[in-house]
């Protein structure tokens, strides 16, 4: 799920400030406008919906991302990314899961990686326009895998007038849904490299478990 969770975030810069009716002008668009962002910071909700398990669940959190790096917020754990290695604190075990993602798991944890090669994994497709929860008008873009993936569709709404994106939705080939609506944005948040990173002085009592 953590990986379904992140691929989402990894789609924030696709629709950043862009407002072509082309899906691959836009994503094109996006990819540049993220390198040259100087630092994002997104507040968001997300809805997680697992009919199988008879499971449905919302929370809010925050995410913060500047080149390659990033650092998500939610109320049970904390993430960060430098580029080469993750730190994941589960706050109710007080535990640190320290992994470095690499080849296709990179695409899923990295939105600078994804943003750069999502036309080797992904088929995007303009579908017209609908109306976002704040009732402004947005364009909708919906992404498929090329090839064999646990993705069946990932839909992108963006908004025409600001090209902010309003609305992620990720449903996967068990028919599981997880939703994300922004509900702002901040550009050049130029955050620290350190940032990015976990230290351990700030969470003394947490156990560290190196899975490289």
């Amino acid at each position: 799920m953590m990986n379904r969770f992140l691929l989402i975030f990894s789609f924030i810069g696709i629709a950043l400030m862009t407002s072509a009716q082309n899906a691959s002008e836009i994503l094109d668009k996006a990819a540049q406008a993220y390198e040259q962002s100087q630092g994002i910071k997104a507040n968001f909700s997300l809805h997680t919906s697992i009919p199988q398990q008879g499971v449905s669940e919302s929370f809010e959190g925050t995410i913060q991302m500047r080149d390659d790096k990033f650092k998500l917020e939610t109320p049970d754990m904390i993430t960060w990314y430098d580029g080469s290695t993750q730190w994941a604190y589960v706050a109710r075990t007080e535990e640190v899961n320290v992994s470095t993602p690499g080849g296709e798991e990179l695409q899923f944890t990295n939105p600078a990686v994804l943003l750069r090669s999502y036309k080797k994994g992904f088929k995007a497709t303009y579908r017209g326009t609908s109306t976002t929860r704040q009732a402004k008008s947005a364009y909708d873009i919906v992404l498929t895998p090329k090839g064999k993936s646990d993705i069946r569709t990932i839909e992108v709404q963006v908004e025409k007038v600001t090209g902010f994106p309003a609305s992620f939705t990720i449903t996967d080939k068990n028919d599981a849904i997880y939703s994300i609506h922004i509900r702002d944005w901040q550009t050049k948040v130029n955050q620290p490299d350190s940032f990015f990173t976990f230290n351990e002085s700030d969470y003394p009592d947490a156990e560290v478990v190196d899975l490289r």
